[in-house]
């Protein structure tokens, strides 16, 4: 099964979100919704005990971080409001129990930030809660078809990364990641691995300013090289397949070691990620019933794709986002009270 294939016909479908041409509906429950839940409930395992989540700056981590929250709460826990940090901190504050979980852990990408904070001995990786996740290069589909293009080890010739230029001085820039990001390492780790520094320039700063200028340029009708990874808001934008395609790697390379070689042969210098909980470990120890929701919670790929669209189109605010988590919920009622009666299963004696 060709897994890239599926990610792109992910991008085509988007699923346009059923869910959220049901959201009036669900608004106009919420009222009713929010009642039930604060319902004393004897049996609440979570009665009383806070919860502190942690997300990266990227906003768009706020819905699936929220959906944990909101499933918390029926569980009698006490969400707090949630704490922006960048990832290696996220790790380490976990770890110490300055907080109590982090819903957008990328498994394997943030593998050192995991072992660096103690590794198993303070935190618990667990669950499949999105996936799975690709990452990598994309250039505008007008030139790689033009040019022949389909593996970034073909800029290493100067003709062809002069293509890419935008700043004058005879390289390719690759909009890249933000610094201490884990995709920063990887990007700089090909750099070397595949000779690419004499052509290729690896820029960054702040990815939504980067990555704004870019989509100009491509509007503009000007050849593009980005990194990205999904789920995110830029592949709705700039779909594969339709605006931009995948670029290959001449072969697997990463600081892990791993084969990052799809079944079909494809290799897009990442390994294929699955977004995990981490969760303090000794919180979960005590905590059985709220391991078990972070073992069985699923968001698809395409409902958090389509839902940072819409904040890219202006729906971006907390509330904004409370009102589409609120709608998912809504939507999916039966599996949302599926999560919560095994949770609560799990914490029986």
């Amino acid at each position: 099964m060709q897994r890239i294939a599926n990610f792109e016909a992910t991008y085509k479908t988007q699923r346009r979100f059923k869910w959220f041409s049901a959201l009036a509906l669900a608004v106009l429950a919420l009222t009713t919704s929010l009642a039930m839940a604060q319902t004393p409930d004897a049996g609440l395992p979570g009665k009383g005990i806070k919860v502190q989540a942690l997300q990266s700056p990227i906003a768009e981590e706020t819905f699936q971080t929220m959906l944990v929250d909101s499933a918390l709460e029926k569980l009698g826990y006490e969400p707090q409001p949630i704490k922006e940090v960048d990832y290696p901190t996220a790790h380490i504050a976990i770890a110490n129990g300055d907080a109590t979980f982090l819903a957008v852990h990328w498994d394997p990408l943030h593998q050192d930030y995991y072992n660096n904070a103690g590794g198993d001995a303070k935190l618990l990786r667990t669950g499949e809660y999105a996936g799975p996740a690709a990452q990598g290069y994309l250039i505008d589909k007008a030139t790689a078809e033009k040019y022949h293009i389909t593996n970034i080890g073909q800029l290493r010739d100067p003709a062809l990364a002069r293509l890419f230029d935008h700043d004058g001085d005879g390289k390719a820039d690759l909009t890249g990641c933000n610094p201490g990001w884990g995709c920063e390492a990887m990007i700089e780790h090909h750099m070397d691995a595949y000779k690419l520094r004499a052509t290729l320039k690896h820029v960054q700063g702040s990815y939504t300013a980067l990555i704004a200028d870019t989509i100009g340029r491509y509007q503009r009708g000007e050849p593009i090289l980005y990194y990205t990874w999904t789920p995110y808001w830029v592949s709705g934008v700039l779909a594969p397949g339709r605006d931009v395609v995948w670029l290959q790697v001449p072969f697997s390379s990463n600081p892990q070691k791993a084969n990052t070689r799809l079944d079909d042969g494809s290799d897009y210098g990442f390994s294929v990620n699955t977004t995990r909980i981490v969760v303090n470990r000794a919180w979960a120890d005590r905590n059985p019933a709220a391991v078990k929701l972070f073992e069985v919670m699923r968001l698809p790929i395409a409902d958090i794709n389509a839902q940072n669209e819409r904040m890219r189109n202006g729906e971006n605010t907390q509330a904004d986002i409370a009102r589409h988590t609120a709608g998912w919920i809504q939507y999916h009622q039966q599996l949302f009270d599926s999560w919560i009666a095994q949770a609560r299963a799990a914490a029986q004696p």
